[in-house]
């Protein structure tokens, strides 16, 4: 396999889950994908914010010891970001409360910007940038791929100068494909997008790819898409196929939904 220079940039949280679970676990994001992309064995490097707060120390440390660099990452005045997550009987979150602390004013700094340049691969999950990092990395000649669907304003999550646009539709297949359009015609060379149950789909515009999902016993859902992601650009900047790379995606993602949370580790009681 060979091994790529990955960044991840964007946000962080700690999620907190309710009870019954009673358990907080190190997430967000950005995030996930870059532990993600490490536990498949690239070099990865993590661009965000935290608070110079415990969790922010939690966060730093849980980074490093997953093999993720935390060279880039800013260690701001204010709080570390956190996520109220209740959990359904069939395994399902939902967001009961989010609090992006310090990720809100998280910007690269010039030595970020330069840094980013350089790499194989740029993935950007939640940030308040007004689409800054998508268009500096256009104009460095650095392939960049965005989330597009996460919980942020319209501002920053346009999709032009990406080399890849992922989404999410649910399990509505007419939704996705109204999406992956509107993310063709809006300048992104490729429109990738879950669909739930229903698998995922990309395209170029010329090419289509579909597959289905994986059947797992459910034990959380928190950072399913954030792992169908990396496993997805694993597969993908390495020269797979379209298909080869939804496989890859759906793979990644069942075995996150095994485990509570976007990546194994050991939780900490709330």
């Amino acid at each position: 396999m060979s091994r790529y220079r990955f960044a991840v940039v964007g946000d962080n949280c700690v999620d907190r889950f309710q009870l019954p679970v009673g358990q907080s676990l190190i997430g967000g994001n950005a995030i996930n994908v870059a532990v993600q992309l490490a536990m498949l064995g690239h070099a990865v490097f993590y661009f965000g914010a935290v608070g110079r707060d415990a969790d922010g120390a939690r966060t730093r440390d849980l980074l490093a010891e997953m093999d993720v660099r935390v060279d880039h990452l800013q260690m701001l005045d204010g709080e570390t970001a956190y996520t109220n997550i209740d959990i359904t009987e069939t395994g399902d979150r939902i967001f009961a409360h989010e609090d992006f602390g310090v990720c809100q004013n998280y910007l690269p700094s010039e030595d970020d910007f330069a840094a980013l340049a350089g790499m194989d691969h740029v993935h950007i999950g939640w940030i308040a940038d007004r689409g800054l990092v998508r268009r500096r990395m256009a104009e460095a000649g650095t392939s960049v791929s965005q989330d597009v669907s996460v919980n942020n304003d319209q501002m920053h999550l346009g999709v032009d100068s990406l080399r890849i646009a992922f989404g999410s539709a649910g399990e509505n297949r007419e939704k996705a494909d109204a999406m992956m359009k509107v993310f063709l015609d809006s300048g992104a060379k490729l429109a990738v997008v879950t669909r739930g149950g229903e698998g995922s789909a990309a395209t170029d515009g010329t090419v289509l790819a579909e597959t289905g999902i994986l059947a797992v016993d459910v034990a959380d859902t928190t950072g399913a898409g954030d792992s169908f992601i990396a496993g997805f650009l694993h597969a993908y900047i390495a020269g797979g196929s379209l298909e080869t790379s939804l496989v890859s995606g759906r793979e990644c993602a069942a075995r996150t939904c095994g485990h509570v949370g976007g990546f194994p580790q050991k939780p900490q009681p709330l």
